[in-house]
């Protein structure tokens, strides 16, 4: 089997026609790992993700999952290639119970949704434990573990994941980025998009730091943690061929 989970190759996309904010990226993600993607404020960061879960127009380039191109895909049919997207907001429904959320993220497994339903509550024992409450009720950092299990529901092998630490505490943060590590393990790949720099950094295998809707470096996300040109990147000191 490819090593390759996901390629992503010269793409340029936007919200507006003629007006990309992608400018040509490349991207390549390891099966069961975590890559991270970076960058200040405007980088292009959630746009790339978007694109790859088709809530972006892509005017150019290629993206692949698992060698099948899946370019401009619906995101209705994500779930059928494998792929969950866990945007930043609004990623639960916050008037219905825990288990109404999880029974409407089942509602195609058919009769294997009473034992994946269990699946995930052996996962994730808060849920369980709540499963009558309200979801708006839960923490921060359980409501996105309430999201992440709703995006496991269909079994994904890559998860797509919008700064998934956003407004949390710092405990929370570690936590929910640490489920994320951990999913690796069942052979699940994760690409995620994050501000929490350093504690991403250091669950990450591999890192993207983007600027100005472009690749500025890539390497192994140890060897960028305590890189001073990471520094200079992420806070727009520096661009890459800048005079």
């Amino acid at each position: 089997m490819d090593e390759v989970a996901l390629r992503v190759e010269g793409v340029v996309s936007g919200y507006v026609p003629d007006l990309p904010i992608l400018r040509g990226v490349d991207m390549t993600v390891r099966r069961a790992s975590v890559t991270v993607i970076i960058g200040p404020n405007g980088a292009g960061k959630s746009t790339l993700i978007k694109t790859i879960a088709g809530l972006v127009p892509m005017s150019a380039g290629r993206i692949a999952h698992d060698g099948a191109d899946i370019g401009g895909i619906r995101p209705d049919r994500l779930g059928a290639k494998g792929i969950a997207y866990v945007p930043q907001m609004d990623n639960i429904f916050r008037t219905l119970t825990i288990r109404q959320n999880l029974d409407l993220a089942l509602r195609h497994a058919g009769a294997e949704a009473p034992a994946r339903l269990e699946e995930l509550y052996t996962r994730f024992p808060p849920l369980a434990a709540k499963r009558h409450d309200r979801a708006g009720a839960l923490s921060g950092g359980q409501r996105q573990f309430l999201a992440v299990a709703m995006a496991l529901a269909s079994r994904p092998s890559l998860i797509l994941m919008d700064e998934p630490s956003a407004g949390l505490s710092p405990k929370a943060a570690q936590e929910v980025l640490e489920c994320a590590r951990g999913l690796t393990a069942q052979g699940v790949t994760i690409l995620l998009v994050e501000q929490n720099v350093k504690q991403a950094l250091r669950l990450a295998d591999h890192c993207y730091i983007l600027a100005e809707g472009r690749n500025q470096i890539d390497g192994t996300a140890a060897d960028l943690l305590n890189d001073p040109v990471v520094g200079e990147i992420y806070l727009g000191a520096r661009r890459k061929g800048a005079a």
